[in-house]
């Protein structure tokens, strides 16, 4: 055998040994690498090359404006909140109760496949009596009287609409702007363009919880990295004792072993980089970097215990168990250390059926926490630059799906052409309702606000031009809000 050719099989095989350590490593915490503590940070200029930056700064160095936010909260309720049994109150529905939508309302607009072939489309009156409170005189649902409490510090959109009409296309384009997976989402962005605060935390959290109503699949696409790099996706915060899994150092390896396993993997990381410059190699050392820090600082962060008792009553009885109360108060523990976009899905909103049944428990499950988590920010001085986002993929119809006559069987159907969002904090427009929706909660009379719209002023919010902030790929400059979306300067405080 030749000199040469016995120095290319010695190759291959040291590329294939790398290779599967470094699969094998990726498998538990107990492997994971600390790169700042071995001095292999990246510089600026490659970092803005390959889109990866340096380690706690984004690739805009700083943001284009100075920022209202520096920090997110997004509240989505997936499966849709009934915007006419929340915060936009219709008179009209009570008395037309049983009636016959208008066809001059209804138009030709585009429906969901549950009702394609129903033939009557009969009005629904608010499920809850509305009254109006705090200073601005908001009209709120009974559903929410916690919430009804702190109107003052919200700004109501009232004329959200979006283009999908089905649960995970809307989802993905609010969070994605675009319908289809594959795009970089809110959080990913916000990641990219402007770093992190806090080196010992993802600087974007995911948390899950399902409601008592009917739910339905969330992608993990909706709060992925889409064509950036892989470190810039979510991080799901799983719902029990270990929010992360095998957080803890594994039993019998010390912290001085680890920082050996840490140096070798390193050392054939970059190796391996020297050889294929696979720029997911390095997205897979800032993951592992990020697990090994977490090990100490997640634990932390998710241990309630110490908080007061006036803290936890104010977040209710389900603080102290896993689900959505308790996500709500990890959530400000979280932006409190400087996590720059957590994202809390509660699912279970979907109402085709028994909107009267499941609609008052799902709004019961949040009012309280959602309330306490404004309050809470407000009382730390956080919420001046904590953006609190509530909201869904889209509204539900002000018709009846199904036989308004059997509360068992009735709901209300998907609604893409007016529904209601509101905001908190983060230099928003607090005690101010924009935009409004028709007599029936059907179409926008005022001041429309898009998906593309909304995602170009909530980066305005923290400082960034929406069509400054883009990821060329596939030989095109990408963006959030695509080639669209206009700042909505009135929600702006």
């Amino acid at each position: 055998m030749s000199k040469k050719r016995m120095q290319r099989e010695t190759l291959d095989v040291r590329r294939l040994a790398r290779r599967a350590f470094l699969q094998q490593a990726s498998y538990g915490l107990g492997g994971l690498a600390l790169w700042h503590l071995l001095g292999l940070e990246t510089s600026s200029a490659a970092g803005e090359a390959n889109g990866t930056a340096h380690l706690g700064q984004g690739v805009l160095g700083a943001p284009h404006f100075p920022p209202s936010a520096r920090r997110v909260i997004y509240l989505h309720m997936y499966g849709a909140v009934s915007h006419v049994d929340s915060f936009d109150y219709c008179q009209e529905l009570e008395r037309m109760h049983g009636q016959q939508i208008p066809p001059s309302v209804m138009g030709e607009g585009r429906v969901s496949t549950m009702v394609k072939g129903q033939t009557r489309f009969p009005l629904v009156r608010n499920l809850r009596p509305f009254a109006q409170h705090g200073e601005c005189g908001a009209w709120v649902s009974e559903f929410f009287p916690y919430v009804a409490g702190i109107v003052d510090d919200l700004c109501f959109v009232k004329s959200m609409h979006t283009d999908q009409v089905n649960h995970n296309p809307a989802a993905q384009f609010f969070q994605s702007g675009f319908q289809l997976a594959g795009r970089p989402s809110i959080g990913a962005w916000l990641h990219y363009g402007l770093g992190t605060d806090n080196n010992n935390l993802p600087a974007y959290i995911v948390m899950n919880t399902m409601g008592p109503g009917m739910g339905q699949n969330i992608d993990s696409g909706i709060y992925g990295s889409g064509f950036l790099p892989s470190h810039f996706q979510g991080v799901q915060f799983m719902n029990g004792a270990e929010p992360v899994h095998h957080v803890g150092i594994p039993a019998g390896l010390s912290s001085a072993d680890q920082g050996e396993d840490i140096e070798a993997i390193i050392s054939l990381a970059r190796a391996q980089q020297d050889i294929s410059n696979d720029p997911e190699i390095t997205s897979r050392i800032r993951t592992y970097e990020m697990a090994y820090r977490m090990q100490s600082s997640v634990p932390e962060v998710t241990d309630i215990s110490r908080e007061p008792s006036s803290v936890l009553d104010m977040y209710g009885p389900d603080v102290m168990r896993p689900g959505f109360a308790r996500n709500c108060l990890l959530a400000r523990r979280l932006v409190e250390r400087d996590v720059k976009f957590v994202q809390l899905f509660h699912n279970g909103w979907d109402a085709h059926f028994e909107i009267e049944l499941s609609h008052p428990e799902m709004a019961r499950t949040v009012d309280q926490p959602v309330a306490a988590l404004v309050k809470d920010l407000k009382q730390r001085g956080l919420l001046e630059d904590t953006l609190v986002i509530f909201g869904s993929e889209f509204g539900r119809t002000p018709f009846s799906q199904g036989d308004i006559n059997n509360p068992a069987s009735y709901g209300r159907d998907h609604h893409p052409y007016a529904f209601t969002y509101w905001l908190a904090g983060g230099g928003v427009n607090a005690g101010y309702t924009h935009g409004a929706s028709d007599d029936f909660g059907y179409n926008i009379v005022q001041d429309p606000v898009h998906v593309h719209d909304f995602n170009a002023t909530l980066l305005r919010l923290l400082g960034i031009d929406h069509e400054r902030l883009t990821f060329r790929f596939q030989g095109r400059d990408y963006r959030l809000t695509d080639v669209h979306g206009h700042m909505v300067e009135d929600i702006l405080a």
